[in-house]
């Protein structure tokens, strides 16, 4: 398993940012969250019993949810759109 690479990770912020120079709006730490766990379930389809992995896994689709019920609570504009963006189910 390999982690973002840095020409991934510029890529994305590029993609979500909200305004120039913007790297930690909740849209974008999202997008990077939703790219590590998009790899980190595909590890876990290769090691299933790979858990120390899993509880990584866990935490960072907390960590996600954690952010999208802020940017619900704050605007659901921008959550709406968001979701849209990144394919997520809620």
């Amino acid at each position: 398993m390999s982690s973002i690479t840095l020409e991934r990770r510029a890529t994305i912020i590029r993609e979500y940012a909200t305004r120039p120079n913007d790297t930690g709006s909740p849209e974008v730490q999202v997008a990077l969250l939703s790219d590590r766990i998009s790899m980190l379930t595909e590890h876990m389809k290769q090691h299933p019993k790979d858990f120390h992995s899993r509880r990584g896994l866990l935490v960072l689709v907390g960590q996600r949810r954690g952010l999208l019920d802020y940017l619900k609570k704050k605007g659901g504009g921008r959550y709406e759109r968001l979701i849209a963006r990144l394919g997520l189910r809620r």
